[in-house]
């Protein structure tokens, strides 16, 4: 059987039905000097030959080196009941939920996964979840846009480069002002944030720990942000919420996070899933699905997605948000995750990224050509900076093994020399001690 099911019969009519002689003429709106001559592409393959082709090129794949890279994106351990229930059928084939058609067991899935994000982030209500993120975060900043109606959005300079780019692209392309903060590299400058949240403001968007590993207690900055009446934004990382304070604690108004780290693979960088929180006064402003738990007509327990006006089809512009689909699968792998740990196994879980990452950090630090470059307590992750060009450092480790981390020179040319260094649960000692001893014979 073909890949594809369409006779000669079925193409030539449908041809037809559109009035063009020919597949070719689907491509005449592209000029001729531009369209490829051709794809050059192999005869068809049979099944099993695909398969084998495909294995073959797949061990290509390095795989066989230990990972230091964060960055947003973590190496965690799965639990094994994750796949084991995620990949049964009935979840794995289920369509996105989008209106009454969604099954009452997804639908439940769906509500248990809101339930234990509002539990770990402290908020009162989530959505069921987002693309990843950083759409996250940028609808985050849409949502307090509204909900203030003001023009300006401050960031601060621990976040995430990537998501600062997102965020340029979100907002500058509406018409809204957007002040990235240049901060003190690893550490937010309190006065610059202060000089810069006013009476236009309508968000201060931050993360915690930031993008370089620095713990920050955003309380005392949190509270000036809300006497310029303007929400405070969080991007968080979940696994820090077993041993830092939660979003709620720390006063956010609305809390973003990838979800990649609970209970999903790195798989080349996705999918992940977006977490977005907020306080229930909010509530309508919030994009995405959200279930709701009632009881039917017989006084059963009845799911069903609430606050939804379809209004991406509606109000079209003028819509809350036109996101339209979600990360589903994703969002139940992290509900099956959280809950085959329990609060005490996530506990854990947080306290081993924290101690490890310190080791190394300690460790590293007696190393006289290194020098930790934060100053603030870290959780999972710090920077380093060395000797060598951050793209030569890593080349060595590389080399001898390890993925030693992520060239910061990448992301900005004033930090040269300089690598952030990822550590989680994953990483026994005997791990830690061989990177140090590795870094020490490189430098």
């Amino acid at each position: 059987m073909p890949y594809t099911p369409h006779t000669k019969q079925d193409i030539s009519s449908m041809l037809q039905t559109i009035g063009i002689k020919n597949e070719e003429s689907l491509f005449d709106d592209i000029p001729k000097d531009i369209r490829a001559k051709s794809f050059d592409l192999p005869s068809g393959k049979s099944e099993f030959e695909a398969y084998e082709e495909l294995k073959r090129v797949s061990q290509k794949n390095k795989t066989d080196k230990a990972i230091f890279m964060g960055g947003g994106y973590y190496e965690h351990i799965v639990p094994a009941v994750v796949d084991a229930l995620s990949m049964r059928s009935e979840f794995y084939t289920a369509y996105t939920p989008y209106q009454a058609e969604a099954s009452q067991g997804t639908l439940q899935a769906l509500y248990e996964y809101q339930s234990l994000v509002c539990r770990l982030f402290d908020m009162d209500a989530t959505n069921a979840s987002m693309y990843d993120g950083g759409s996250a975060l940028c609808e985050a900043a849409l949502m307090a846009i509204r909900v203030r109606r003001r023009q300006k959005v401050v960031v601060d300079s621990g976040v995430n480069p990537i998501y600062k780019e997102m965020l340029n692209t979100y907002l500058k392309t509406r018409g809204f002002e957007i002040v990235f903060l240049k901060g003190d590299k690893c550490e937010a400058d309190k006065e610059e944030i202060f000089a810069n949240v006013d009476e236009n403001t309508a968000c201060y968007i931050f993360q915690n720990p930031n993008f370089f590993g620095s713990i920050e207690d955003k309380e005392e900055i949190i509270e000036f942000v809300h006497s310029k009446k303007a929400l405070a934004v969080g991007s968080f990382y979940p696994i820090s919420l077993g041993v830092l304070k939660s979003p709620g604690e720390m006063g956010v108004d609305i809390a973003t996070a990838e979800g990649q780290s609970l209970g999903n693979y790195l798989s080349f960088g996705g999918p992940g899933f977006g977490i977005m929180a907020t306080k229930k006064e909010f509530i309508r402003q919030l994009p995405g699905r959200i279930v709701a738990k009632t009881v039917d007509k017989e006084g059963r327990d009845a799911y069903v997605l609430t606050l939804q006006a379809r209004e991406q089809h509606i109000r079209r512009e003028k819509a809350t948000s036109n996101i339209c689909s979600n990360q589903n699968l994703m969002a139940l792998r992290a509900a099956i995750f959280l809950t085959s740990l329990g609060k005490e196994g996530f506990k854990e879980l947080s306290y081993l990224n924290l101690s490890k990452a310190n080791y190394l950090k300690d460790e590293l630090s007696k190393i006289d050509a290194i020098k930790v470059e934060n100053k603030a307590e870290i959780f999972n992750e710090f920077v380093i900076r060395t000797p060598l060009r951050g793209e030569l450092f890593l080349e060595e480790m590389a080399k001898k093994g390890i993925y030693g981390g992520i060239n910061l020179e990448n992301l900005d040319p004033n930090l040269k020399n300089q690598v952030l260094v990822s550590v989680t649960e994953t990483k026994d000692k005997e791990m830690l001690d061989r990177y140090v001893e590795l870094v020490r014979g490189i430098v």
